[in-house]
């Protein structure tokens, strides 16, 4: 199933001493952050970086809210308005140069149920910058037959993004493609760092 990269992420994060994920934090050690008023919230922390991720809002559009914790120079609240809900955020090193970057999985209103990340990277322990995430459309090998649904997960510190795939004839409640991975490996871009499509696998659907 292809909730399973999620499930397996879940498990791995558990066993990591050094990596601490904490979906209900306690408010008395961040008293300007309001728990009832949040529709999504979660504290997530590696190598001494903290981070709490929130949003705020009812309908398709929301604040989301990134408080770091940690950073010698910039530690203000980042705020921007998201197009759908946030449904996970997790936190790696994945360039392995001993700083952390911060991954925001959304997915879109309606019934295709996009996909989007939206990430930041930690800059020699005294900043942020956010990571440029290409949209799907950029690779047609990636986007064909793609029609949302999508997973994503952290696996073995690689970006992976799972959905099935549709053939032309298939309704959304009904794809009969294979199930598709991307791995998308992290890189320094000319301005900032970006995501790039790596490896794409397919999977028959069992």
């Amino acid at each position: 199933m292809i909730s399973t990269i999620i499930s397996c992420k879940q498990s791995t994060e558990k066993a990591t001493t050094e990596k601490t994920i904490v979906e209900n934090i306690d408010t008395s050690n961040h008293s300007n952050i309001q728990i009832e008023s949040k529709s999504f919230h979660k504290s997530v922390s590696l190598q001494n970086f903290n981070f709490d991720i929130s949003t705020t809002g009812e309908g398709s559009i929301q604040q989301l809210e990134i408080q770091p914790y940690g950073l010698k120079n910039d530690n203000k609240k980042i705020t921007q308005e998201i197009v759908g809900r946030v449904t996970n955020t997790e936190i790696e090193d994945l360039n392995s140069d001993g700083f952390p970057e911060v991954l925001i999985y959304i997915t879109s209103a309606g019934s295709g149920s996009y996909g989007n990340v939206i990430g930041y990277s930690v800059n020699n322990g005294k900043s942020l910058s956010q990571i440029y995430f290409p949209p799907i459309t950029d690779n047609q090998e990636a986007n064909k037959g793609y029609m949302g649904h999508d997973e994503f997960a952290i696996l073995d510190k690689v970006l992976t993004r799972r959905f099935k795939t549709y053939h032309v004839e298939d309704v959304n409640s009904n794809p009969t493609g294979n199930i598709r991975e991307i791995q998308y490996k992290l890189i320094d871009g000319e301005s900032s760092r970006k995501f790039l499509v790596d490896r794409i696998k397919e999977y028959p659907i069992k």
